[in-house]
């Protein structure tokens, strides 16, 4: 803030404010609605008392969560009956926040422990992925109760993920304490944030790039400043490390994060939106848009300053998200310390308050950036769409039957609730004002609307391959296949695969040929043992045994081609684990249905099928020779092993070529014929 001590005094003030506000009444609670979590602190030896929960070190506790299975009413009574147990364990919490802990309602921090109160306990809790690190979302400063779970939804709706949210009612030691918010905590996870978690021992190569989870915040929860910025009103902006941990972060990876962001602002300062630096080869353009447009809708008056989070996968693009933090938002502030930022018709990013680093400016006054916000709000306020005012006002309204009886609990135990139902009308008008506001503010897009989308087909992925003696490990055996069906030659500037789970990112000025493929590996050095050719390029991480989507994208996020497969049917279940692959059987089909696929063990080649016609090998298989007739004059053949290794390579230039397999031992091997239009690959199989 501007003025530190006097928001320092306003704190003060609205903590005496509340605290004299809260109603002492213990009221009797017996049942909900909604979920009801009891936690009960262990017994200070001490004092016979239960521990008192602290902002600086965890306390032990038992946690039980009445969830019956149906959806049934939940009541106190059920607490002893296993059944109707969403949890029942051990754990340890703590207070979170930064100003909203300062009120009588505290929000907590808890991790689920297994018996030893030692190890951490991964389970799924409410149907969320199971994990071990949650929130106790004390809704602060919110007199709706329901910006955060709005906000959150709404991202998720928009295809992000933002961490998943349970209303339940508390009690804490046998006293009710009120609605909450249960929910995720922002951390790396293959159902979270889902990036690779880097190591102290990361610190050069491919592994330095990631991942990283990066925010921008307040220095309260105690983290050290990585580095600061400053804004465009000249106020610090605070980087802190999240992953690795302050405590765990090399100077090698502490530079090379910080300098990601450092290429960011020269290139968005430069407004440069070229495909060889531009800031879209540096950035997940679509995470960026899709980050200002919830924070900006929302009105966010913490947006870009604090609880601002990144995140890079390795090898990946910097990433915007996921969302954190919206009780500040839909025309909400810290009103009783003098603040009223929250405004229909005004950027937060230019709001003359908390407007973080230049970058988020400069990324707006970037006609093409500028674009496709405007195109991105268009498309999300269409019929069906997540800010299309019937959607947005029926999920408020359903929202708000769902907490309505717990509601009144909470204003009896706390007294901050003054007029509800006027805060939601507010609510559903400041959204009205606000996208109307923010669409004849973004103007046209013209420039964007329709961008000119390569024919790139994703056509073969193998991803769980078979194992061998020869070839143990799976995961490196996997490939994908890219072919250009077309008669003109494709530049892959700025392409690259978009869905985190899998990073590449094309190199700038590579080119496939016309009817052509390539491919890219786990594992390039095998690929090549294996298949008797190279692999145009390695990706990093692995893809999924189970289901993947899969998104091809141009630099500033456009789909090229999706995939999303399954390994159960309809999909070919012989390319799960059994030896083949999924192969499309015809480019013009739609290669996101599953019927369009089949299961293939053939050998592979890197051109088309028009070359690879060109070619007959015939006996095959043999014992002693083969011929190989050609409809084009053959340069050079080379004979492989399984292994890779060359065996022999015959004689050349002719149409028609004899090879006298004779000494060699009986197996499968690799013929690679070069002709003038490329290389194709065969399988032989030489037998007594």
């Amino acid at each position: 803030m501007k003025n530190s001590s006097l928001f320092k005094i306003l704190i003060l003030f609205s903590i005496l404010f509340f605290a004299i506000s809260v109603n002492s009444y213990s009221q009797t609670f017996t049942d909900s609605n909604l979920p009801i979590v009891i936690i009960n602190t262990d017994i200070d030896p001490a004092t016979s008392l239960p521990l008192e929960i602290q902002d600086s070190q965890r306390v032990l506790a038992n946690m039980k969560i009445i969830k019956h299975p149906d959806g049934a009413r939940n009541y106190l009574t059920d607490s002893n009956t296993s059944a109707f147990l969403n949890y029942n364990g051990r754990i340890n919490i703590e207070i979170r926040g930064s100003t909203s802990q300062l009120l009588p309602k505290k929000p907590y921090s808890l991790t689920t422990l297994q018996a030893d109160n030692v190890s951490n306990n991964n389970v799924s809790i409410f149907g969320m992925p199971s994990e071990n690190d949650w929130i106790l979302n004390s809704l602060a400063y919110d007199s709706s109760l329901i910006r955060d779970y709005l906000s959150y939804n709404l991202s998720q709706k928009m295809g992000n993920y933002a961490v998943k949210t349970q209303y339940c009612e508390v009690l804490l030691n046998g006293v009710y304490v009120g609605l909450y918010l249960f929910q995720e905590k922002i951390k790396a996870d293959s159902n979270r944030v889902n990036i690779l978690k880097i190591t102290t021992t990361d610190n050069t190569g491919d592994n330095l790039t990631g991942g990283y989870i990066t925010k921008v915040d307040k220095t309260t929860g105690g983290d050290p400043i990585a580095w600061t910025t400053t804004s465009y009103l000249n106020e610090n902006v605070n980087y802190i490390h999240d992953l690795p941990k302050p405590i765990d972060v090399t100077t090698e990876q502490d530079n090379y994060i910080h300098n990601e962001f450092s290429k960011l602002q020269a290139a968005a300062t430069a407004h440069n939106t070229g495909l060889q630096n531009g800031f879209a080869t540096l950035i997940d353009v679509p995470s960026f848009v899709d980050f200002m447009i919830t924070n900006e809708v929302a009105a966010n008056v913490d947006a870009y300053q604090y609880s601002t989070y990144f995140h890079k996968d390795r090898k990946g693009k910097l990433r915007a998200g996921p969302i954190w933090d919206f009780n500040l938002t839909f025309g909400n502030d810290l009103f009783l310390m003098g603040f009223d930022r929250s405004k229909y018709n005004t950027w937060q990013f230019s709001n003359g308050d908390n407007e973080g680093s230049k970058f988020w400016k400069d990324l707006y006054d970037t006609s093409l950036f500028k674009c496709y916000l405007a195109k991105r709000l268009n498309s999300l306020t269409q019929v069906g769409q997540p800010l299309n005012i019937v959607e947005r006002n029926s999920f408020i309204d359903t929202t708000v039957l769902l907490i309505n009886e717990a509601m009144d609990r909470e204003n009896l135990k706390w007294a901050t609730l003054t007029n509800f139902q006027t805060e939601i009308t507010n609510i559903k008008t400041f959204l009205n004002d606000r996208i109307n506001w923010m669409t004849t503010a973004l103007g046209s897009t013209s420039s964007c609307i329709n961008p000119t989308i390569p024919n790139l087909v994703i056509s073969k992925i193998n991803y769980n391959p078979a194992t061998t003696t020869a070839y143990p490990l799976s995961n490196d055996q996997e490939f994908i296949e890219i072919t250009n069906p077309t008669s003109n030659t494709i530049n892959f500037s700025g392409i690259y695969f978009s869905k985190l789970g899998l990073s590449y990112q094309f190199p700038y000025n590579s080119t496939l040929n016309a009817n052509s493929s390539l491919f890219l590996a786990a594992n390039t050095t095998l690929f090549q043992t294996q298949n008797g050719f190279s692999a145009f390029g390695q990706f990093t991480r692995n893809l999924s045994n189970k289901s993947q989507k899969l998104v091809l994208s141009d630099a500033f996020g456009n789909t090229i081609d999706t995939v999303e497969y399954f390994d159960s049917a309809p999909w070919p279940t012989a390319a799960d684990g059994n030896g083949s692959y999924l192969k499309l059987t015809d480019t013009n089909l739609d290669n996101n249905i599953a019927s369009s696929w089949e299961a293939s063990n053939s050998l592979l080649n890197i051109n088309n099928e028009l070359f690879d016609n060109e070619f007959i090998i015939t006996p095959n298989p043999t014992s002693n020779y083969f011929y190989i007739k050609s409809k084009i004059v053959i340069n050079k053949i080379e004979i492989f092993d399984v292994l890779g290794k060359l065996k022999q390579s015959p004689l050349q230039n002719n149409k028609e070529v004899y090879c006298n397999v004779s000494n060699l031992p009986t197996g499968c091997y690799i013929i690679k014929i070069y002709g003038e239009n490329g290389i194709s690959t065969k399988k032989l199989l030489k037998r007594d």
